[in-house]
């Protein structure tokens, strides 16, 4: 009886990307080094995993302007997020599950363009898990800050700059993501226009009244629904979905969060799918945090992500 070959490790290609271009906070520019120094690549690799870690994205410096025409530093935040595009859609080609250190989540908008893009290129079915505090939908006419950060889901499901909108189809004003495509977690901080906007929509919203009325398990298990063989799941991870108590190292924190068990859950059912493609981890800021605390929570989450279980049973 011939030996049976032993599996691939899977490859994780990290993508740092440091730039608080979109935030209405300076700090989250730091947050791919303080993920270095909590020990992600050899925390990753521990696991049995291929990992790789490209450096640092480049682009140009916050200029701390205020909002012009409805946005605030939008040449600077295409730029980054042209960058992001570029290198998320090359280590996708390469068979490599990019995971994108932000930076803020204005960042999100290359990154999931990139996974859209090459979804579509390979026929693959997309589901984007986007865990956060906030909705993220809103645009110049609903928030007078300008803060593209803000942005993120809205200019993927089509409303916001064509610049933006058009990274994954220059040709075409196709949005890069449709509402099927999307479920939203933890969300407990929306202002009341974006909230109108969202409802309009219909996307799929797990609030944290969700969560606290049906638990986390009950919340992943509607969320990840339809997940299959050919599904890409994306993950974009803003650090402040997660209790200020225990993370509070973010830019723009609110209290009443997922607890670090409920976060470690999350985690790991998103792992037992088996169809993780590609990861975003946004919003960490040092500046805001205590000796990387914060930091070293999001290592531990990455892990449970990326496979370590705290099951003692088999898995199921």
């Amino acid at each position: 009886m011939s030996a049976s070959l032993p599996t691939p490790a899977v490859r994780v290609r990290l993508i740092g990307a440091p730039t608080d271009i979109g935030a209405s906070m300076r700090g989250a520019s730091m947050a791919p080094e303080a993920l270095r120094v909590a020990g992600l690549v050899p925390a990753l690799t521990r696991l049995g995993l291929d990992v790789r870690d490209g450096g640092n994205l480049q682009g140009p410096p916050n200029p701390e302007h205020a909002p012009q025409q409805g946005y605030r530093h939008l040449p600077e935040c295409v730029q980054w997020n042209r960058a992001a595009y570029h290198e998320v859609g090359e280590a996708l080609r390469q068979g490599a599950v990019p995971l994108l250190m932000g930076g803020d989540h204005s960042l999100a908008i290359g990154s999931i363009s990139a996974v859209a893009a090459h979804c579509r290129a390979t026929g693959r079915d997309l589901r984007v898990i986007w865990l956060d505090a906030h909705a993220d939908f809103n645009t110049p006419d609903l928030t007078p800050s300008g803060n593209l950060h803000g942005m993120p889901v809205a200019v993927l499901c089509g409303h916001g700059p064509e610049a933006l909108r058009h990274l994954a189809s220059p040709t075409h004003d196709v949005p890069a993501l449709q509402a099927h495509e999307l479920r939203l977690i933890g969300v407990r901080s929306v202002d009341p226009l974006e909230r109108h906007f969202v409802h309009g929509q219909g996307l799929d919203v797990f609030d944290m009244r969700s969560l606290d009325e049906q638990g986390m398990r009950r919340v992943m298990e509607q969320a990840l629904m339809g997940v299959g063989e050919r599904t890409h799941l994306h993950i974009s991870f803003d650090v402040d979905f997660l209790d200020p108590d225990i993370a509070p190292g973010v830019g723009t924190p609110v209290r009443g969060g997922p607890s670090y068990r409920e976060a470690q859950l999350c985690m790991e059912m998103l792992a037992d799918t088996g169809r993780i493609g590609s990861v975003d981890v946004m919003e960490l800021n040092p500046a805001r945090d205590i000796q990387n605390r914060t930091a070293e929570l999001v290592v531990d989450l990455l892990e449970s992500l990326f496979g370590k279980s705290t099951l003692m049973r088999a898995r199921p």
